[in-house]
């Protein structure tokens, strides 16, 4: 069982917000519907502690009621368009396409003046929600100021990519170089017709 890393998941967020304003945008509405929801739950919980309270009072003055019974009405949210769904998958890479980011990595490393060995690839795919995934760990050495320029350029340069995982490590304290090992995930669909 794996352990959750809050801080990589808040960070991982952050970038994947940074990276793309229209999710930060959508997310920003999401969280005001999510506080207006919230706010509507709680206002009605306290009407519905006052009107028991009144029905109590109203019981034990020998009154009838001076309001109906409350009817409950189940919460129903706002089905989401179509179009939401479609602009998600549009952002998505090809799948048959996955070696092209690849090179896309390599070149940014190159430019980034990093070493970058031979990486490992993973592939995936969840049947939920239709998204294909690919898995690249690389090995880079270089400076930290450099390792991270990389990271982010590949963030900027390729959308559906998330940096899933860095570590850093230094051989000695005044070594200029330090080894780093970043996990990067391609979020990828299939082509039209079936083709991957």
């Amino acid at each position: 069982m794996r352990s959750v890393n809050p801080g990589g998941l808040l960070l991982r967020l952050r970038l994947a917000l940074r990276a793309n304003p229209v999710l930060a945008a959508a997310s920003l509405a999401l969280l005001a519907c999510a506080a207006a929801l919230g706010w509507s739950a709680h206002a009605l919980t306290r009407l519905d502690g006052e009107l028991a309270a009144l029905k109590a009072a109203a019981r034990s003055a020998s009154l009838p009621s001076p309001l109906p019974a409350a009817a409950v009405v189940p919460a129903v949210l706002p089905a989401q368009p179509a179009d939401a769904l479609d602009s998600f998958y549009a952002t998505l890479g090809p799948r048959r396409h996955a070696e092209q980011q690849v090179r896309t990595l390599f070149a940014l490393a190159a430019k980034n003046g990093l070493s970058l060995s031979q990486g490992e690839y993973k592939t995936g795919y969840d049947r939920n929600a239709r998204v294909s995934t690919y898995q690249i760990n690389l090995p880079v050495k270089g400076s930290y100021d450099a390792i991270w320029q990389f990271a982010l350029g590949a963030l900027r340069a390729i959308p559906f990519v998330s940096l899933d995982d860095i570590s850093f490590r230094r051989e000695t304290i005044g070594d200029p170089a330090v080894e780093a090992r970043l996990r990067l995930t391609l979020y990828l669909r299939d082509a039209p017709g079936g083709e991957g």
